[in-house]
């Protein structure tokens, strides 16, 4: 199979895009490369993998005409990340990916998955089901459900449309983050022996980045007339944490004696979810827990596998750049950075 995936160059697109090659399909990847190529560079790719440097916004729609599938990832990622420019991230997590949805379509693509986020619950009193109304805080995750609600309107018999609402990720990656919760906690564990807790009662559901791409995985294959119009949020009911017992937890899994310092909280999302759905359609199931995952990147820290630059800050980077002459050269298309 033919398949593009936008924002491959990020967290999940270089632990998916792998995997996808191993499973012998052909894969294009749509990036602006903010933190360069290397990480999909490797010879084993040669033939397999094609990296186009463009922009959702205003890519030419003939790189889609041998597409088979779209796994629509490109987005300014994360809350904090989206309230650094709140007009930007709507014309890109939300109009540039319905653009890419409806160039899709037109193109004669078969299949279609917008990556969203769980964070558009943001306050619930209750489990969150795909059917809970949504209440969106951030302008990140106003524009994932901008972008659901207008990719799931293309959906018809000849183009699957399909939604994940992942989980707060974490784990290792080639292109590693530390702007997430469990990894940001491992990093101050590793660095200064203690982790800084912020809204220690706050709910989130947590899910390992490789979960993550195995949902993709699943989704090629499934039955097009149960996924086709469909949400799924993907994660498990058994990592649904609040943020005090996340700490906890990470602590006890490295075991490592740190202390909890407990700052101010200024997220106010709030919220657990229901994985029923993409268990009962997809057979999905979560195969590495939240004690492995912590563990992993302490002894990726440990082993000096990652590190901890300012590449591994989203915000930070974006920031560094715009401040940077030279590097917002390199990284502009058609003298835009954003």
């Amino acid at each position: 199979m033919n398949i593009l995936v936008t924002g491959g160059a990020g967290y999940v697109g270089t632990n998916l895009i792998p995997e996808l090659i191993k499973e012998g399909h052909s894969v294009k990847c749509l990036d602006r490369f903010f933190f360069g190529t290397d990480f999909l560079s490797s010879t084993e790719f040669e033939g397999k993998l094609e990296l186009i440097r463009d922009d959702i916004r205003w890519f030419d729609p003939k790189i889609l005409s041998t597409i088979d599938l779209v796994f629509d990832l490109a987005a300014l990622s994360n809350d904090p990340v989206g309230e650094l420019n709140p007009e930007k991230t709507f014309e890109i997590n939300y109009l540039g990916r319905v653009r890419v949805a409806t160039e899709s379509k037109k193109a004669g693509v078969k299949q279609y998955v917008l990556a969203s986020s769980a964070s558009i619950y943001g306050q619930q009193s209750t489990i969150a089901t795909e059917t809970s109304t949504v209440k969106p805080i951030t302008a990140y995750s106003k524009a994932n459900r901008n972008a659901e609600i207008d990719v799931l309107k293309l959906h018809d018999e000849s183009f699957c449309v399909s939604v994940l609402r992942f989980s707060s990720l974490y784990g290792v990656s080639p292109r590693m983050r530390f702007d997430m919760s469990v990894n940001e906690m491992v990093l101050n564990l590793f660095k200064d022996k203690k982790i800084v807790v912020r809204g220690k009662n706050n709910q989130r559901p947590f899910l390992h980045v490789k979960d993550a791409v195995d949902a993709y995985k699943l989704i090629i294959n499934g039955n097009k007339n149960k996924i086709g119009g469909e949400i799924f949020n993907v994660g498990d009911e058994k990592q649904n944490y609040s943020i005090g017992s996340l700490a906890k937890n990470i602590s006890k899994s490295i075991d490592v004696n740190c202390d909890l310092e407990f700052g101010d909280n200024n997220d106010h999302r709030s919220y657990t979810a229901s994985f029923k759905k993409i268990r009962d359609i997809l057979n999905y199931k979560s195969t590495r827990t939240l004690e492995q995952g912590s563990l992993e990147i302490y002894e990726s820290l440990k082993s000096g596998k990652i590190t901890d630059s300012i590449e591994t800050i989203t915000l930070k980077w974006y920031q560094y750049i715009q401040s940077n002459p030279k590097y917002l050269k390199i990284h502009s298309i058609n003298d835009k950075f954003l």
